[in-house]
């Protein structure tokens, strides 16, 4: 731990701390029971659901990542003082780790989709060993790449913020980041969704037979609910990106991470509910349970 000194805290710093730990909170709680339905039901133990089950647990590293984070903000706020604490550059790494790991999740997610729809007889592309490789690379890659700014000692603590991050300027590490773990896999899957658009139109109006047709079609609803998470998360992460905009011209608002990670808080947790939403069978698993909870609390109380 380093000198900790005073300083001036906000009116609202306090209900915005305690607001992004209610929401990690619920993502923490959502992410154990989605894990817990897919690994114990058994109808549940398919390729998407496996590659919906890596979501969920980016998911629960994420929501442990950033709760840290906001309790450590939360504290400081509180004793009304500002200190850089040993364990500050590791949040900010897995911060940007889980933020490349939860954007590729979903890219899996779409080429999979993409893989059996285009290219249905390649069985070994859609094998379970095949994803699980895939879902390998993925985390290899989002471990490494913050590599880059981390050892040269770019991440450094803002105080008026409480937390350590790589400082909004115009530098090629910013780009870099936002291209590795946001640009690059949202592209991705809107070129991913554009073109399975367009095959399953050529495909109605060719000479189809219907359960291929019908499959793609299914398939590509799969991949549209998958675009519609990823707007979410562009919708809510739009102050982020604003803010390093804004960075290349001119200095950002005093408070821009605090106001930046608020939003990507609430869309990591809109996600979560997209989530349950938009995965029939996971929605399906828990409504059983529940409906068979509430049997058994009805039977004992008659």
């Amino acid at each position: 731990m380093y000198n900790a000194s005073t300083t001036n805290i906000e009116s609202w710093f306090i209900p915005l701390d305690i607001l992004a730990i209610i929401c990690i909170i619920f993502v923490i709680i959502l992410s154990i029971i989605y894990l817990f339905i897919i690994i114990l039901d058994k109808t549940c133990h398919t390729i998407p659901l496996m590659l919906i089950g890596n979501t969920c647990f980016i998911a629960l590293l994420a929501g442990c990542s950033i709760l840290s984070m906001c309790i450590f903000t939360l504290e400081n706020d509180l004793k009304q003082i500002h200190y850089q604490d040993s364990l500050c550059i590791f949040r900010a790494y897995t911060a940007y780790v889980s933020c490349a790991l939860f954007n590729f999740s979903f890219l899996l997610q779409a080429i999979y989709r993409y893989i059996t729809i285009i290219y249905p007889s390649y069985l070994l592309w859609q094998s379970a060993k095949i994803q699980i490789l895939f879902i390998c690379l993925i985390w290899i890659f989002s471990f490494i790449y913050p590599f880059e700014f981390v050892f040269t000692n770019e991440i450094t603590y803002n105080i008026d913020n409480q937390i350590c991050q790589l400082p909004f300027q115009f530098s090629l590490s910013i780009i870099y980041v936002t291209h590795c773990a946001y640009i690059i896999p949202v592209l991705m899957i809107m070129l991913i969704y554009f073109k399975l658009v367009r095959y399953v139109r050529e495909m109605g109006k060719r000479v189809t037979p219907v359960n291929a047709l019908f499959r793609a079609q299914r398939e590509l609803k799969m991949v549209q609910r998958t675009v519609i998470i990823i707007t979410i998360l562009v919708i809510l992460c739009f102050p982020y990106a604003l803010f390093i905009g804004i960075s290349f011209f001119t200095a950002p608002p005093k408070y821009h991470f605090r106001i930046a990670y608020i939003f990507a808080d609430v869309s990591i947790l809109s996600v979560m509910l997209a989530l349950f939403q938009f995965t029939d069978s996971l929605k399906e698993s828990i409504m059983k349970r529940i409906n068979r909870t509430s049997n058994i609390i009805v039977i004992l109380r008659t």
